[in-house]
């Protein structure tokens, strides 16, 4: 327990200084947010004028389309704010920064998640927080408790799966540093992907985003239950299943710790 508390107060404090440095360029950081935002938001004209064509995709409204990839974006801008520092590995194994990493008396991933921490995201969260507010009013969803827990259980598992993602990126890291654009197709591919209903795709990639990599767990399956087309308490916590897709990350990331060479730079 102890541990865990040291875990996070170190944890702050690499964010709190991630933040004073951000905050010593006001300019630079508003026009880096109001861009994120703009950039989501040709996303969201792509969806709006799809829309004007057709009335619904495979039997979801423009509104549930909104709150499905509101909620996906949310949960990748989160994981990206935060576990930045695994995607900017790749720069730290070549530069040979890892070595001071590994000499420390903290954990490896505790200082590769703090040299990183992308504030601007948060315009690219306003749009997700928008698009998931209007999809909520218009779809006429009915709150209940299960399903204010459900949006919880998707955000937290959703930020897993994209952060175990990351993860996954960074252990490969340690093998090779060429071709690694690849992981692209899994994380900003995902974020894609995720604008509409993962089952619309096909029972072939529904299977692979149920089994393999669990973007179904985090998107489609609550979302049906939040619409009120599914009542098993099952759909809502599936989100909290994806959470397990760390561990394939972290037994990647400790194998490759151990089996470490300096690149020498």
């Amino acid at each position: 327990m102890k541990n865990k508390v040291s875990f996070i107060k170190l944890y702050r404090h690499y964010v709190s200084m991630n933040v004073r440095s951000v905050m010593q360029y006001k300019t630079s950081f508003l026009l880096s947010v109001i861009g994120q935002f703009l950039v989501s938001f040709n996303v969201f004209l792509g969806i709006f004028f799809m829309f004007q064509r057709f009335s619904k995709v495979d039997g979801f409204s423009y509104s549930e389309v909104l709150l499905c990839y509101g909620i996906v974006l949310l949960e990748f801008s989160l994981a990206e704010m935060f576990a930045r520092g695994f995607d900017m590995f790749p720069g730290m194994v070549r530069r040979g920064e890892f070595d001071r990493v590994l000499v420390r008396p903290r954990g490896e991933i505790l200082q590769v998640l703090g040299s990183r921490f992308e504030m601007a995201r948060i315009g690219r969260m306003l749009q997700a927080v928008v698009m998931f507010v209007y999809g909520i009013v218009k779809s006429n969803v009915t709150w209940t408790f299960p399903k204010v827990l459900t949006v919880i259980f998707m955000l937290t598992g959703g930020v897993a799966v994209f952060g175990g993602l990351f993860l996954i990126y960074a252990g490969i890291c340690f093998f090779t540093l060429d071709g690694l654009e690849f992981m692209n197709v899994f994380t900003d591919g995902a974020k894609e992907f995720g604008k509409y209903p993962v089952g619309i795709y096909g029972e072939k990639l529904l299977l692979f985003a149920t089994f393999i990599v669990p973007y179904a767990l985090i998107q489609y399956y609550p979302l049906l239950f939040l619409l009120g087309r599914r009542t098993s308490l099952l759909y809502m916590i599936l989100p909290l299943l994806a959470v397990l897709f760390l561990i394939p990350g972290m037994l990647l990331w400790r194998f490759g710790v151990r089996h470490y060479q300096s690149s020498g730079s």
